[in-house]
């Protein structure tokens, strides 16, 4: 019970102070986990698609989306049609899997769960991997040497068992689940945990074992009755957490409210570590302040490079007051992000004495305690980095640190052929520091970072971006879209400028999430030159509109058909009709505009020079005709006036009729 009662929250970055210490009921913070198989193909990077996957949640949590509390995982499947022996959960890095299973194993201790086990066993997969051959007698006494005497006994009762995997995929082990071979008394404990799970081995057992979803791609995992899914925080866990991190509620809403406002970090904010890192930059930025004012002592960040930067700063500045003799913080800087590298280009997450000894990394460094956490006890001492983003951040951060322009090349180079996208957020902090005042924030403590490298960085950005001629550019809409996310990170507005290069910015059918509509209103508001926006059936509804509004002043051409729009959206149109006085052609043909707030729609239609509106399927009823009527008897530019499949009539109607008497209009349908 000692080891499952309380959270540890890691020591503040570059300070001496111990890591805090919380009881479990307080400050554990409910995850939602949902039954799915969708890490079956994943097209994107996994923590890009599952924030994705999130957002759909989210909108699903409105409509009744069942979650799986713990207490549920091995109660009767309807999917399966049966009670579940072995489960599977799958969740990306710092999701909270192993914080999941301490909770699970903790409300077992306390009798709130699953009394039905005289014994909960719980293993980690790394620690697994330094066994060498052993029986499953071995195994478990290695982890319980206090239940020599008992093991016997307890493995005569399998049904009253529950055996617990966390971190299949950082086991070294091949790992097959369809296999049935049997093995000898001693084998690898890969075998042993697949026996637990085919039932050859202690039928009647139950199992539980936790996986990132890339490892899942390549392993069967038809044999679970159970396959669940980690989705991490919702809205309202997200507050909670952030006011657990400041305990100041002032203090901690203002600081949501600018995650909340910045769709690029919010979007992440699902993830629980993620959180933290964005809470401890954020206190960052606020400590010193004699009051909660808006002057802050650091600029907050806007990209997730300058999170990251900000974050690693002010490490190095706490840790310029405990100076290592002797070792500078460029060079362990360097030697620590090289070893990032290799771990990022070979699937490592958890390094060991030897990978340190193998990149000259310094373990007994104060600095070094503040880049990477320590587990185990000596010999067997692993370390890994908070989360696998500040692993991705450091990777390149060395090659902005030690430039070697034939191995950037190679890194670059791999780092596109990955699959699935799993080099995504590694090549986003790439382009991040090739921006100039995001590396100014690193100077005064390693020196000047590489403009070698950023200018390597920004050549190749150059060369991905694809000819506005080209069938690459026409089809391959989601691609462009990723290039659109390594101009955000950089801030480039004139390598944006030259990207867009064409009159005309086609993203129709491809949907799009908040995160995209601030990427792609960024892009937008640096290009003068486009002349047509086609955002047709991206699944822009009225928050993810509000986004793009400040980008649409100075189109002539705007198609936002088919696209979810409600009443609620009227005010964000009306708004960038407004400010948009080159606008001449605006489709909101399929939506759903009817409503109260159409008059402002018609209001700001009288002060545009729009001359064709289409209104198509609009779901627009005779409430609405002297709004119509109001905004075609003001406007003295509108010539095409689509209406149609609308169920206009009504008292009202001849209001409409009246105007479009006396208007310009020459075409109506």
């Amino acid at each position: 019970m000692e080891k499952t009662e309380t959270l540890v929250e890691h020591r503040p970055p570059g300070t001496t102070l111990e890591p805090q210490r919380f009881l479990i009921n307080e400050h554990y913070v409910n995850l939602i986990v949902v039954s799915t198989n969708q890490f079956r193909q994943r097209p994107q990077n996994e923590l890009i698609q599952t924030g994705v996957t999130h957002e759909k949640c989210l909108k699903k949590t409105q409509t009744g989306l069942e979650c799986i509390s713990p207490n549920r995982l091995f109660r009767w499947n309807p999917q399966s049609h049966c009670v579940p022996h072995a489960v599977m959960v799958s969740g990306v890095s710092g999701i909270g899997k192993t914080t999941l299973m301490q909770k699970f194993v903790y409300d077992w201790v306390t009798g709130k769960h699953y009394q039905r086990f005289s014994f909960v066993f719980l293993f980690r997969f790394w620690d697994l991997n330094k066994l060498r051959e052993v029986s499953l007698e071995e195994m478990i006494l290695h982890q319980y040497p206090y239940l020599e005497s008992q093991i016997g006994n307890i493995l005569r009762d399998p049904e009253r068992l529950l055996f617990i995997f966390d971190g299949l995929d950082e086991s070294i082990h091949q790992i097959d689940f369809t296999s049935s071979r049997l093995f000898a008394h001693r084998t690898k404990c890969g075998d042993i945990v697949v026996s637990l799970v085919r039932q050859s081995l202690l039928k009647g057992c139950c199992v539980l074992i936790t996986s990132r979803p890339t490892r899942l791609t390549s392993v069967d995992t038809s044999v679970f009755q159970r396959i669940a899914e980690i989705m991490g925080f919702l809205h309202g866990d997200r507050l909670r957490f952030f006011k657990n991190f400041f305990g100041n509620e002032e203090l901690s809403e203002k600081a949501f409210h600018y995650v909340q406002e910045n769709d690029i970090l919010y979007t992440f904010c699902y993830i629980p570590s993620y959180c933290w890192i964005i809470c401890t930059v954020l206190s960052m930025c606020f400590r010193s302040q004699p009051t909660i004012t808006d002057q802050l002592k650091t600029p907050l960040s806007k990209t997730v490079t300058q999170l990251f930067v900000t974050y690693v700063s002010n490490i190095l500045t706490n840790h310029s007051q405990n100076k290592d003799g002797g070792h500078t913080d460029w060079e362990l800087l360097t030697s620590v992000g090289w070893m990032a590298e290799h771990g990022v280009m070979n699937h490592l997450i958890v390094f060991d004495e030897c990978h340190l000894e193998s990149f000259s990394v310094k373990n007994y460094k104060h600095l070094f305690s503040s880049l990477m956490m320590e587990s185990g006890q000596p010999p067997d001492v692993d370390y890994s980095f908070l989360h696998l983003t500040l692993l991705e951040f450091f990777a390149a951060l060395v090659h902005f640190t030690n430039y070697n322009p034939d191995r950037l090349q190679e890194t670059l180079d791999k780092a596109e052929s990955c699959k699935g996208g799993r080099a995504e957020i590694f090549l986003r902090f790439l382009c991040g520091l090739s921006d100039s005042s995001t590396r100014s924030m690193l100077k005064s403590h390693v020196g000047e970072l590489s403009t070698q490298a950023a200018r390597h960085v920004i050549t190749w950005i150059q060369k991905k971006i694809p000819d506005q001629r080209s069938d690459k550019y026409i089809k391959d809409k989601r691609g462009l879209l990723n290039i659109f996310y390594y101009l955000y990170e950089s801030r480039n507005k004139a390598l944006a400028s030259q990207c867009i290069g064409t009159k005309k910015v086609d993203f129709s059918e491809v949907s799009l999430t908040a995160s995209d509509c601030s990427v792609l209103s960024f892009i937008l508001q640096t290009c003068r030159e486009t002349e047509e926006v086609n955002l047709h059936s991206c699944s822009i509804q009225s928050e993810k509109l509000r986004k793009l509004i400040p980008a649409l002043n100075n189109f002539k051409n705007l198609r936002l058909s088919s696209n979810l729009l409600t009443d609620s959206s009227c005010p964000h149109l009306a708004s960038g009709i407004r400010n948009n006085q080159t606008l001449r052609t605006l489709d909101l043909s399929g939506n759903n505009l009817g409503g109260p707030h159409f008059r402002d729609l018609m209001e700001a239609l009288t002060t545009s020079r729009i001359e064709e509106l289409q209104l198509r399927y609009n779901d627009l009823t005779d409430s609405s005709c002297p709004h119509l009527a109001s905004g075609i008897r003001n406007n003295q530019t509108l010539r095409i006036l689509d209406l149609s499949e609308n169920n206009l009539g009504g008292p009202h109607f001849s209001d409409l009729m009246e105007a479009l008497t006396t208007s310009r209009i020459e075409e109506l349908q």
